[in-house]
């Protein structure tokens, strides 16, 4: 099958992207910066130049194409806001999808966005599944809670080197996903017939909360983290603040996610009826245990070989 990935150079579209290349399918990515998504092409995908924001320059992107997984979403680091690229940006997307006759739609969503219309992203989203719904494409709505590469930088690395881990409290448990099984589902569905004009939440094993995570790594790692509590008001603080600034929108529309975090609300799901209708075993999907188990070996080892290393290298440097 042709599929169009956008959003490919993203910590989950890279992902969606090779596995789709590596199930047999022609993959097509659109980008901003070619030169920036060079890996891309490595790994057997072809390049098209596009922006979301101009709709003029996605018709050609979508020539040829039989279906589209939609990953993009503004970054917090971006020029353009969330507004711009995850609300007009998927307007554009879907009407020209609409246009080209695209046969298959897979959009990336968040769970729960329509309980939480007060977070912008949360409502860009939950307007953009609407908008979807009310159009004419074979659609799958794929709702996502987060990503462990996401735990890495907040968790992980602290801990590894004793700086200080910040969390707001007794947090929201959230069901993270490997990225990589999450890209399992997203192709799958491009021929699953059963996820057809569904919406399904597409969610880890299980809900973890802030501590929990922070215990699950201290016993992994062998080390104490040292553990310091932002309070709430802090971050409403914060995102007021940039917010004040055009350049920090995006970062305060993260900002402001942080009312889901501490809503009560757990971001989690049922996920029975999605392994069925996707076809997957639960059996397939990496626990954050074993996930971490994984990076912290992995790093671990290559610490203990760089410190090795480094002795061996002073011993050269000896006069005698």
């Amino acid at each position: 099958m042709e599929v169009l990935v956008v959003g490919a150079t993203g910590t989950l579209g890279r992902q969606i992207a090779r596995r789709a290349v590596e199930e047999g399918h022609r993959v097509r990515c659109l980008v901003r910066s070619p030169k920036k998504a060079a890996f891309l092409q490595e790994w057997g995908c072809d390049l098209v130049r596009g922006d979301l924001t101009k709709p003029d320059t996605l018709d050609f992107a979508l020539e040829g194409v039989e279906a589209v997984i939609d990953a993009a979403t503004a970054r917090p680091t971006d020029s353009l806001s969330s507004f711009e690229v995850d609300w007009h940006g998927k307007v554009n997307l879907i009407q020209a999808v609409e246009k080209a006759g695209v046969g298959r739609y897979i959009f990336c969503s968040i769970l729960g966005a329509d309980k939480h219309r007060d977070v912008p992203l949360m409502d860009i989203k939950a307007c953009t599944e609407a908008f979807l719904r009310e159009s004419g494409l074979n659609y799958t709505i794929l709702q996502l809670a987060g990503f462990y590469q996401g735990l890495i930088g907040q968790y992980a690395i602290p801990i590894l080197e004793g700086q200080t881990v910040w969390v707001t409290g007794e947090a929201t448990p959230i069901a993270y996903m490997d990225t990589i099984d999450v890209a399992k589902f997203a192709v799958r569905a491009l021929t699953a017939t059963e996820t057809e004009k569904r919406s399904l939440p597409v969610v880890g094993p299980k809900a973890w909360g802030g501590y929990e995570i922070i215990r699950l790594c201290e016993r992994l790692t062998e080390r104490d983290a040292k553990i310091a509590r932002m309070p709430i008001d802090t971050l409403r603080l914060m995102r007021r603040v940039t917010r004040f600034f055009q350049m920090g929108w995006n970062v305060a529309d993260r900002l402001a996610f942080t009312e889901v975090l501490v809503s009560g609300d757990a971001l989690d799901a049922p996920m029975a009826e999605s392994y069925a209708a996707f076809g997957i075993d639960p059996a397939e999907v990496t626990p954050l245990e074993s996930y971490l188990e994984e990076y912290f070996t992995r790093i671990l080892r290559k610490l203990k070989e760089l410190n090795f290393d480094q002795k061996k290298d002073k011993k050269k440097k000896l006069p005698f």
